[in-house]
């Protein structure tokens, strides 16, 4: 066996995954407790800026936006202004026409999900998209339920049913992967430094203080 720098296959990259984000909404959040309501919209937040800085494909879903639940986050939608969303009734963002439309348009295998909450309207499509052959990576702390409990036997359940779950940082600088890759390094610090909380902390105080990079 002889090692090579070659990354591995189970590493995702920008354009080999559509990430979906489900019913970032004032109803659900209401009821979140397994994650501070601050702390969650700024991991989201750096979920979909990473991915619409890197060109990912992205789906954004809600459910009954205009009669129960109010409008997506708008540090998500802020990302992707041009987007349209994909309003539902069904719990299960599976068992939607049109969000599964998009999903086989995009035509990804690898599928990244999160949203609220994590025992229903997480549990439903990973599941689903599990048993009908796809790959499916969980961002845990982009998601959230009414309990610690509910969290994180939903964690559980997906894991053991074959989701592998990352987390949204790790997401964002997975994408980048290399300092050296120079066209995205200024996005991936600046998005860090705005809501990667005390690690974007490190790199203002790095830069400010000795100009430092990561790149060198």
């Amino acid at each position: 066996m002889t090692a090579t720098p070659t990354p591995g296959k189970l590493l995702v990259s920008p354009k080999d995954h559509t990430l979906i984000m489900i019913d970032f909404q004032s109803q659900m959040s209401f009821a979140t407790k397994s994650i501070d309501a601050v702390l969650l919209r700024n991991n989201a937040a750096l979920v979909a800026h990473a991915a619409a800085g890197f060109g990912v494909s992205t789906v954004l879903t809600t459910v009954a936006e205009k009669t129960f639940s109010g409008p997506m986050f708008s540090e998500i939608t802020d990302a992707f202004p041009e987007q349209k969303l994909l309003d539902r009734t069904s719990m299960n963002t599976w068992e939607d026409a049109a969000v599964i439309e998009e999903v086989n348009r995009i035509g990804k295998k690898r599928l990244v999900m999160c949203g609220l909450w994590t025992s229903v309207c997480i549990v439903g499509p990973t599941l689903s998209a599990l048993d009908q052959g796809f790959e499916v990576y969980v961002i845990a702390d982009a998601c959230g339920d009414v309990s610690d409990e509910a969290h994180e036997r939903a964690m559980d359940r997906m894991v053991q049913a074959g989701v592998r779950p990352m987390t949204s940082l790790q997401y964002m600088l997975e994408l980048q992967r290399d300092w050296a890759r120079t066209e995205t390094y200024d996005m991936t610090t600046g998005i860090a430094k705005k809501f990667g909380g005390a690690y974007g902390l490190g790199i203002i105080y790095a830069k400010s203080m000795f100009g430092a990079s990561e790149g060198h």
